[in-house]
């Protein structure tokens, strides 16, 4: 498994260009506050590292993973941003909730960013287990919170680029 060989999150091999005339929204859970805490914080830490203006930078809080869509939805909805990341942690139960919840969170996010032509970043862990979730949020292979800031930044010069 890839992740067992790298930290997923070195961008050392990569150009970010600058997040310094974008402004962005953070939709992050509050289910399994450790790891979304994490998340939000390598998120956070990786805009401002890669020049965003902290007053471009919003943040809100939802329930649960399933709400990342409704979060974002009312963001775009109701604000300027150039793109909105979305972290969250589905952890595997004994149940198909899992299945369930992460199908709905990722076609949910794929229509909110098509619905109105702005990155929607999916910084959601979906694991096996708790371990799993802290290797990826801060652990051994890196924190999901950055890549999802990286592919914003990234994606949100995409857009502008096309719009030109």
């Amino acid at each position: 498994m890839a992740t067992q060989l790298k930290n997923l999150s070195d961008f050392s091999d990569i150009v970010v260009p600058s997040a310094a005339p974008y402004s962005f929204g953070i939709v992050v859970s509050e289910w399994n506050t450790e790891i979304t805490n994490a998340l939000y914080q390598g998120a956070h830490k990786s805009l401002l590292a890669n020049g965003a203006l902290a007053s471009n930078i919003s943040t809100y809080a939802v329930p649960g993973s399933f709400e990342l869509t409704s979060g974002a939805d009312l963001l775009l909805k109701n604000s300027k941003l150039d793109a909105v990341i979305c972290l969250g942690c589905v952890i595997q139960g004994e149940t198909r909730h899992f299945d369930f919840i992460c199908n709905a969170v990722a076609n949910g996010l794929t229509n909110v960013a098509v619905k109105y032509s702005k990155p929607v970043i999916f910084g959601v862990l979906t694991t096996n287990d708790q371990q799993q979730a802290i290797d990826r949020s801060g652990g051994k292979h890196g924190n999901k919170g950055d890549e999802a800031a990286i592919t914003a930044i990234k994606m949100a010069h995409l857009a502008t680029t096309l719009r030109r």
